[in-house]
């Protein structure tokens, strides 16, 4: 009987140790996003990483601010002349001499331009046959939106996350016209079908690059949860939808890991390690936040390697630089040294009593599991001048997603989710190659390719 209450009562403290971990996690500690800290955010334990060591916070000297300028070649002059005299003389405006200059930075009124096309037969003076003249392509109904409506439509729906109710509304106010929402679904779906060749060169681009950051997040799609994955450089972004978050979505066709070939960063994420044509790395983040969370339970290893992960850090100018053969000789022995000392310190597994199944390890034991059998990909940040710290660019590329999922609830069809990756994929690379989104939807509903500036077939 007592030793029925002792295993009940371990089993108990292990759920309740269990359960206080869980209320514990936060953005600092796991993978959690800030937004889910509340007003309960603590100070972050050390400055964040895309800020120099002694800088303030704020505007850094010698930064170009974006203020308004004056404008060499005004729309509208308006000149206001004084009415009388102090005296109540008449005054020779005549001889008026500017004094002040002031602009101002408005709208004007929004409104729709309405271009009607018109069609036009001649006769010839030769043979008396009536010939009629074309209509430009794209102009297939007696009244439609242009390619500028659609444009923007797909600009507010997917970068700016609208829904549709809210697109036809805002349509209402600014111009008079509550544009239907099945004709920004159908936008929608030309801009997908016309940004295909685009897709094909961001492509061609990421797969040429030296070094690529991926990842994943999950989406409801059509009520099932699915996979948003991305593959993304500075300055190209792409996108697809899979119903798999691992192996079988990184080797689908959609997936570009099969074929790249030089540094993949990521997460510990097992399935990304089975692509041995392209070399690792970790993201650091990571593993500082795992880190921080057994430091949180008094584990001394823990604080010995987030300082050594920071020093490197450091050492290598916030991960921009390379440790010399010196110097990674010693950051080799110093983390052989760490790890040795961790793992005496650290509980081994423990076999299941009834004597099935794998050892139960701790949180703390599988880390360093993990750091030693990917010790390469870990220090790869500081061994390598072109592999980063981290993986915010990826982290960064797949947010707006979830932004738009809140917004949104889930996408109701797998072909809506498709539209929507790809469709922000272009968007992305625009804003990376600083080109107008805008302007580059238009040119795309126009028919022209992205990066190459041809027309399509």
């Amino acid at each position: 009987m007592i030793l029925l209450l002792q295993s009940q009562v371990e089993l108990l403290s292990s759920r309740v140790t269990e359960l206080e971990d869980r209320l514990n996690k936060n953005s600092q500690n796991s993978n959690k996003p800030p937004s889910s800290d509340g007003l309960s955010k603590k100070p972050t334990k050390r400055p964040a990483f895309s800020r120099k060591k002694g800088r303030k916070t704020g505007g850094q000297k010698g930064h170009q601010g974006k203020t308004l300028e004056f404008c060499a070649t005004p729309d509208v002059v308006e000149k206001h002349l004084p009415k009388l005299c102090g005296c109540g003389k008449e005054l020779d405006k005549s001889k008026a001499v500017l004094v002040e200059k002031r602009q101002v930075f408005d709208l004007p009124e929004p409104k729709l331009e309405v271009i009607e096309h018109q069609k036009l037969s001649c006769c010839c003076t030769k043979c008396g046959a009536i010939n009629e003249g074309v209509f430009p392509e794209g102009i297939n109904a007696r009244v439609q939106y242009g390619a500028g409506v659609r444009a923007l439509v797909v600009l507010l729906n997917i970068a700016f996350k609208l829904p549709l109710k809210k697109i036809r509304t805002l349509f209402g106010d600014l111009y008079g016209y509550a544009i239907n929402e099945s004709t920004i679904i159908n936008a929608v779906k030309k801009c997908y079908n016309n940004l295909e060749s685009s897709e094909v060169a961001i492509k061609k681009n990421i797969l040429q690059s030296i070094v690529v950051h991926f990842d994943e997040t999950g989406l409801r799609v059509a009520g099932k949860l699915h996979w948003l994955h991305t593959c993304s450089t500075k300055l190209y972004t792409y996108f697809f939808i899979h119903a798999k978050r691992g192996r079988k979505a990184l080797e689908d066709i959609v997936s570009l890991l099969p074929q790249f070939k030089n540094w993949a960063i990521h997460d510990c994420w097992s399935s990304y390690f089975k692509f041995v044509e392209c070399q690792h790395g970790l993201c650091g983040t990571h593993i500082i936040r795992e880190l921080f969370a057994l430091e949180e339970k008094e584990i001394l290893w823990a604080s010995w390697f987030r300082r050594y992960l920071f020093a490197l850090y450091d050492m290598t100018e916030q991960g921009t630089k390379a440790l010399d053969a010196e110097q990674q000789k010693k950051a080799l022995l110093l983390f052989d040294k760490i790890w040795n000392n961790a793992n005496r310190m650290e509980p081994l597994p423990v076999k299941p009593k009834s004597g099935r199944g794998r050892p139960k390890a701790t949180k703390g034991r599988n880390l360093l599991t993990r750091l030693k059998k990917h010790q390469v990909a870990v220090l790869a940040f500081a061994f390598h001048e072109e592999v980063p710290f981290t993986n915010n660019q990826a982290e960064r590329d797949l947010r707006p997603a979830k932004t738009k999922q809140k917004i949104a609830g889930s996408f109701r069809t797998f072909s809506g989710a498709q539209n929507y990756a790809r469709i922000f994929g272009f968007i992305s690379t625009a804003r990376k190659n600083q080109f107008n989104v805008f302007n580059e939807l238009v040119a795309a509903f126009n028919g022209f390719t992205f990066l190459t500036n041809g027309k399509t077939s």
